[in-house]
């Protein structure tokens, strides 16, 4: 099935793959990004804040993750019609 938006989800999907994998000491924080976003907390940011990760680099992997997810649902919901 054909939509308007198809050429922004294929943007989407293509700026949602990091050109390298996430470090593996994200993979806790980046798993609860996907799964439970409403879980996370200033303290799991500070956490990585901690750990050497800037801001920015913090902010790229959680927008790349959320993405990720966002397309997976979309993708789900879309075979379910």
């Amino acid at each position: 099935m054909q939509t308007r938006y198809d050429d922004l989800i294929a943007r989407l999907r293509e700026a949602s793959r990091p050109e390298r994998a996430a470090p593996p000491e994200l993979a806790p924080y980046l798993e609860k990004v996907r799964l439970r976003a409403d879980e996370v907390t200033d303290a799991d940011v500070q956490a990585l804040k901690d750990s050497g990760y800037t801001e920015d680099q913090i902010f790229e992997h959680t927008v790349s993750a959320a993405v990720a997810a966002g397309l997976a649902r979309l993708e789900a919901g879309l075979a379910a019609l």
